[in-house]
């Protein structure tokens, strides 16, 4: 029986981070070291090795996954960590775990088994402390948006009309919706705010989308807070905060240098979620990596409808290359969960069969990218080995590229057939990448796309508050070019997270939409997905403790 994965992390030979670094050719004079197994990388570095030729960069995404999560990460790790041991020069790069899942039901982000990044706890509870300063710059331009309210409102803030709600790293539900300045006159201006989780907070997409300090200060200058009483924008440029919040994130806008269990180099810098924000890691962070190794395996969180498309659409234009091979993991326990909630099932049907058509969509979309794919079946102890056969076959039906990934229980070992058919997709012939939409389209033109090509949609619908909000897109020249981060349910293609396998016949619902103006892009809150999760009935925190050592962390 396996040990828990803190348990094999803790036990781990980890090596110096110098040693890590020098794997990359990076010296350590580029090294802010926190500790012996842990850094930041210097900017100081980009001008020697900004010359260099860019690897080759592998994606990492998944089909609609469980609540349980399809190993995405772990598969990641260990196809790293697989490259790694049959001689390539590699690095792993991925985002930094949110706190909040840690202590929810999903348990950390770092991978499993004898697929980890280490020191496993760190990096799941406060690594660098990037988090930290991202929620701290957050909330001290909320402060400052209401002491300028108390102090005579020069701006003309509409009170009904400030956007910008305070963050925290925490699963909290009880803060989405809260009022604000209760007490004594000298408390502050009543008004009603809430609370996201610090992977939804702009702040958090800036820093994974800027290239340096400069780009970051003038984007968070940017930052629409709120109206005034004439609609206009306030911005954060307007309330003389973007030096301070800056200075906040000097150090956080640094990558953050750890390993696999492997020995692999990992950079693990910023943490967006996919579901409610654009789920890459920093571009920095990847830009770094191009030209450090020769292979580059990145993430994007959930399924492919959410971060694959975004990494695709929204990272992949700033970082100037699109992936060389994209790889969709599965499992057998997720086929089957989309095969017994599908609405519409074919007579005569395996369970299979029938989930196989959500991965099929994946593949598809990925394909009209014209990205060479590869499905990566994550394969646990109950899997038969008739099923996982099955599989097979049905990517050879498709014309799809097959392994099996044993990489939680083998490591690197068990991600050698997925990294050799990761291998031949990489050097395989192949035209230009097809973006999903141009800058030139408009803003309801690109969401439509995203609806009926990637979701798989009718068409889409908006309610009266986000159509009034995309007319005024529309008539912004800037805003207009931007790209659309969509906020729906990991769970599904649809924004109906009941709508399994690959759901038809259906409209995505638009609520919601909001420019991004810092992190230049639109966001559109589609169904029922919010910005602050909650934790379950019996929350891992339960059975997290410390001794000597962390227990309970997974």
């Amino acid at each position: 029986m396996m040990e828990s994965d803190i348990t094999i992390a803790q036990k781990a030979a980890i090596k110096h981070i110098n040693d890590i670094a020098a794997q990359l050719g990076a010296g350590e004079e580029y090294l802010e070291l926190y500790g012996n197994y842990k850094a930041k990388i210097h900017p100081t570095i980009w001008p020697t090795i900004e010359g260099n030729s860019n690897g080759k960069l592998i994606l990492v995404t998944a089909t609609n996954p469980t609540s349980a999560g399809e190993g995405k990460t772990t598969v990641g790790i260990g196809l790293g960590d697989a490259l790694n041991r049959l001689g390539y020069k590699t690095c792993v790069a991925l985002r930094e775990p949110s706190i909040g899942p840690c202590f929810g039901i999903k348990g950390g982000a770092a991978g499993g088994g004898l697929a980890q990044v280490v020191p496993m706890e760190d990096i799941n509870l406060h690594f660098t402390g990037d988090i930290h300063a991202v929620t701290t710059a957050h909330n001290l331009l909320a402060a400052m948006i209401d002491n300028h309210i108390y102090h005579g409102n020069e701006l003309n803030f509409d009170l009904d009309q400030i956007v910008w709600k305070r963050v925290m790293d925490i699963n909290d539900r009880a803060l989405r919706n809260i009022l604000i300045g209760l007490g004594n006159k000298t408390d502050g201006v009543v008004r009603k705010s809430g609370f996201d989780i610090t992977a939804a907070s702009e702040i958090m997409a800036i820093l994974c989308v800027s290239v340096d300090m400069m780009d970051l200060k003038r984007r968070i200058d940017k930052i629409i807070v709120g109206y005034d009483v004439k609609d206009a924008p306030v911005t954060c440029g307007k309330l003389k905060a973007t030096g301070a919040l800056a200075a906040l994130l000097k150090d956080a806008l640094k990558p953050n240098l750890a390993q696999t269990i492997g020995g692999t180099p990992a950079l693990i810098h910023g943490g967006p979620f996919a579901n409610i924000a654009h789920g890459c890691n920093s571009v920095v962070a990847t830009k770094y990596a191009l030209k450090l190794a020769d292979y580059v395996v990145s993430e994007a969180g959930f399924g492919a409808d959410l971060g694959a498309e975004k990494f695709l659409d929204i990272k992949c234009p700033l970082l100037g290359k699109y992936p060389d091979a994209v790889v969709i993991v599965s499992s057998i326990r997720a086929l089957k969960l989309h095969a017994a909630g599908a609405s519409v099932q074919g007579e005569g049907r395996d369970d299979l069969t029938s989930g196989f058509e959500n991965l099929q969509k994946h593949v598809e979309n990925m394909r009209r990218y014209n990205l060479p794919t590869v499905v990566a079946l994550n394969v646990f102890s109950g899997d038969t080995p008739e099923e996982i056969e099955r599989v097979r076959n049905l990517c050879a039906v498709q014309g799809v590229k097959f392994a099996v990934s044993a990489i939680w229980s083998h490591g690197a070992a068990g991600g050698i057939e997925l990294s050799q058919a990761v291998l031949e997709a990489v050097n395989s012939n192949r035209g230009e990448f097809v973006p999903l939409y141009n800058s030139a389209d408009t803003a309801s033109e690109k969401l439509h796309k995203l609806a009926t090509v990637i979701c798989g949609a009718d068409g889409i619908s908006y309610t009266a508050e986000a159509e009034n909000a995309l007319k005024k897109i529309e008539k912004d020249p800037e805003a207009n070019k931007y790209p659309i981060c969509m906020a729906k349910t990991q769970y599904s293609l649809s924004d109906d997270k009941k709508l399994l396998g690959r759901p038809r016949g259906f409209s995505i619902t638009v609520k919601k939409i909001k420019i991004m103006a810092g992190a230049e892009f639109i966001a559109a809150y589609a169904g029922d997905v919010v910005t602050m999760p909650g934790l379950p009935k019996c929350p891992t925190a339960e059975f997290i403790d410390v001794d000597e050592k962390i227990t309970g962390l997974f």
